[in-house]
């Protein structure tokens, strides 16, 4: 197995799929192995290139495989389904991966370490959460305005309608009472979980140096601090501030065609849980800067000019820029707007 130059690996949950080729590209073996066999399969290998999908696990057989002295280069999946030919199945998925990683062109995601994999466990515990009691919520306000029962919107007006399920009442029906306080019941524990939660991200953000760093940006907290660090390993990879606003989907569609370029709404493509956060972060700081009166000239001119939302994502992106500056730089946060004019 000492000619073995690059090897494809398709991931699954019992049988891994292996194409590996020389350094000419001329296929010299392809396999199935068992998930007992993988590590001990790379064991005996000599260190060459083995490219995976970046999807679930990866991370953890990257780690295991690189022990060995092999150079793992993680893709995004959607970079590797142009080299698949058809008739898919896991024999192709593994040839194309090993086409792929050879490509200079490609894009590889950086491998992530067990703790950063560690904290976006809890993010993605606590985004479960806040999505399911969203859900609750939802179906309290739905069933209760069924009835005319309705209250303002925001947790005030949501704990008022709850109250009313308390007691039994001639305004709503003793079973449909029954059923929709076992949901706000529900509702109760979701909440105290997902604030213990935001209470542990938040206690490891401030222990943190460089997320400490990160919240001093406007519109930046510990939630979206932590998901940074965790979700970006090296910032490194991205050639630019764009590049990194572009991987979130806060940068606009680019059609282009005979020299003439048409940029659209914003692609809504990359990590979707870091896009939600910092426009979630804008929003707030926007909000702020209003009710004080907004000191920024360069937003103060965008919201003469453009409506409300698109001044909120366009912050959103400004503000991921500067993220992946500081991270790049090491430098801290220097504020523009209250800096003193040159002289």
């Amino acid at each position: 197995m000492s000619e073995i130059s690059i090897v494809g690996l398709d991931l699954a949950k019992n049988v891994f799929q292996v194409h590996a080729v020389d350094g000419s590209g001329k296929v010299v073996l392809r396999r199935q192995l068992r998930r007992g066999a993988v590590e001990k399969f790379f064991a005996q290998l000599s260190p060459c290139t083995v490219g995976i999908e970046a999807c679930g696990s990866a991370h953890h057989w990257a780690r295991v495989i690189g022990r060995y002295g092999h150079q793992v280069r993680l893709m995004p999946p959607a970079y590797v389904k142009p080299y698949v030919k058809r008739n898919k199945n896991d024999g192709r998925d593994s040839e194309g991966i090993c086409e792929a990683v050879g490509r200079p062109t490609m894009r590889f995601v950086p491998v992530k370490s067990v703790e950063q994999q560690a904290t976006m466990a809890v993010h993605t515990a606590r985004a479960l959460l806040v999505r399911q009691r969203t859900m609750i919520a939802n179906s309290l306000r739905a069933c209760l305005s069924e009835l005319g029962i309705v209250a303002a919107q925001g947790m005030e007006g949501l704990r008022q309608l709850m109250a009313k399920l308390e007691a039994p009442s001639e305004d709503i029906p003793e079973v449909m009472r029954s059923a929709l306080l076992i949901l706000a019941r529900h509702w109760q524990a979701l909440d105290a979980d997902e604030r213990a939660l935001e209470q542990q991200i938040a206690k490891a953000a401030r222990g943190d140096r460089q997320a400490r760093r990160l919240m001093e940006v406007p519109g930046v907290g510990p939630i979206i601090a932590s998901t940074v660090l965790a979700k970006v390993p090296d910032a490194k990879v991205f050639r630019s501030g764009r590049d990194f606003a572009a991987w979130i989907g806060l940068t606009g569609r680019d059609h282009g065609t005979g020299g003439k370029h048409r940029p659209g709404r914003i692609s809504k493509q990359g990590d979707r849980m870091l896009r939600a956060l910092l426009i979630s972060g804008a929003s707030a700081h926007l909000r702020q800067q209003k009710r004080r009166g907004v000191s920024d000239p360069w937003l103060r001119d965008l919201l003469a000019r453009r409506p409300y939302k698109v001044v909120m994502v366009a912050l959103a992106a400004k503000t991921a820029r500067i993220l992946w500056a500081m991270l790049v730089k090491g430098e801290p946060y220097r504020d523009r707007a209250s800096a003193p004019a040159a002289a």
